[in-house]
């Protein structure tokens, strides 16, 4: 089968690189399309026919060495397929059934994380295209307890963001606590950040949604989706924001989120890691009750509600389309912010 790997990482140094090196292009083709031996299911596991597999950030995060994932490795965490083999031990999940993959593989269930629900703090989480092989390929295998249903009658490139970038965001989504009359501020607006703004259009059509953005195209798909004011980091906006979700890959937009938030405030950081420092005053930033809370992985909860939300509501996922063998450049319009919405691999 045909396969993207990750053989070694693509690290970026940060000694002697200019303050703001995020935005270095991605080092020449790290991702290596190959054949592979097409894997084999264990007990419990099910064979995936892969269809299309979108790209997230965090696969950047992976390949240039800031998520701790072993190498060599097959990325994608976000994927559409359907079910060829079935293996002893499972139950739920016929061949044929059209499935999602998300970036949680599998957690203990034992330890005291997992036993209270929050199996995305689970001691010995493991995660897809990361610890486990992921949909950067034609067939993969996944644990049948972390698959799920999908619907058959939509293109498979329009469901792959659901599986991170929809199901991530409506965690950040309910983390936020957004309610009725709130000012919500949006930075970076990618992926995740145009499901998001779907989900609070509809879900809490009173409030406010400013957007914060350094891309032209995504500013355009702000306005689009009901932002009520669209500018850049920089700027400020008409009145400063009771709730912020931070979805970029930068420590300065913490920073920044927080001298726009009111008292009592509270930040969500919808982001595994951050490419350069966050520096922050106590006084200018987190005095009057302001709070910060991060993401960390998923749980299989936030997918399936994500996709109850989904199957109810519907979402205008963005995407931006290409083949597996263009993978590469793929994730350079990805780092440079050059893709307007998701951008997905179609694999089949």
């Amino acid at each position: 089968m045909k396969a993207g790997i990750v053989r070694e990482l693509a690290e970026i140094r940060v000694e002697g690189l200019p303050r703001r090196y995020p935005e270095l292009p991605l080092k020449d083709n790290p991702v290596e399309v190959t054949d592979v031996s097409t894997p084999s299911p264990s007990r419990g596991q099910v064979l995936i026919s892969v269809e299309a597999c979108g790209v997230c950030y965090t696969d950047i995060d992976i390949i240039e060495g800031r998520v701790k994932c072993r190498v060599p490795v097959i990325p994608g965490h976000q994927v559409v397929g359907r079910v060829v083999e079935v293996s002893e031990g499972v139950s739920g999940v016929a061949s044929g059934d059209r499935v999602g993959v998300a970036w949680i593989a599998w957690s203990c269930g034992v330890c005291e994380y997992c036993a209270r629900g929050y199996e995305n703090l689970c001691v010995d989480y493991k995660a897809t295209g990361c610890d486990f092989d992921g949909g950067y390929a034609e067939y993969m295998v996944s644990y049948a307890d972390y698959v799920y249903r999908l619907p058959s009658s939509v293109e498979a490139e329009r469901l792959a963001p659901l599986m991170c970038a929809g199901s991530i965001g409506w965690r950040a989504y309910k983390l936020a606590g957004i309610q009725s009359g709130h000012r919500v501020g949006l930075f970076g607006f990618g992926s995740s950040a145009h499901i998001v703004i779907q989900v609070i259009r509809r879900l809490n059509p009173s409030v406010e949604v400013y957007v914060f953005t350094r891309s032209r195209d995504h500013a355009e798909l702000a306005r689009r989706l009901g932002a009520d004011w669209v500018g850049h980091p920089s700027e400020n906006p008409p009145r400063r924001v009771n709730v912020a979700i931070d979805f970029t890959p930068v420590g300065e937009t913490v920073r920044r989120a927080l001298e726009l938030l009111e008292r009592g405030g509270r930040l969500v950081v919808n982001a595994i890691s951050k490419q350069t420092p966050i520096v922050l005053d106590y006084t200018s930033h987190l005095w009057m009750e302001r709070e910060v809370k991060s993401v960390a992985n998923v749980t299989r909860s936030d997918v399936r509600e994500f996709i109850n939300y989904y199957s109810q509501y519907g979402v205008d996922a963005h995407v931006q389309v290409y083949s597996l063998s263009d993978v590469n450049n793929a994730l350079r319009d990805l780092k440079a912010a050059r893709t307007r919405g998701a951008p997905v691999l179609r694999i089949k």
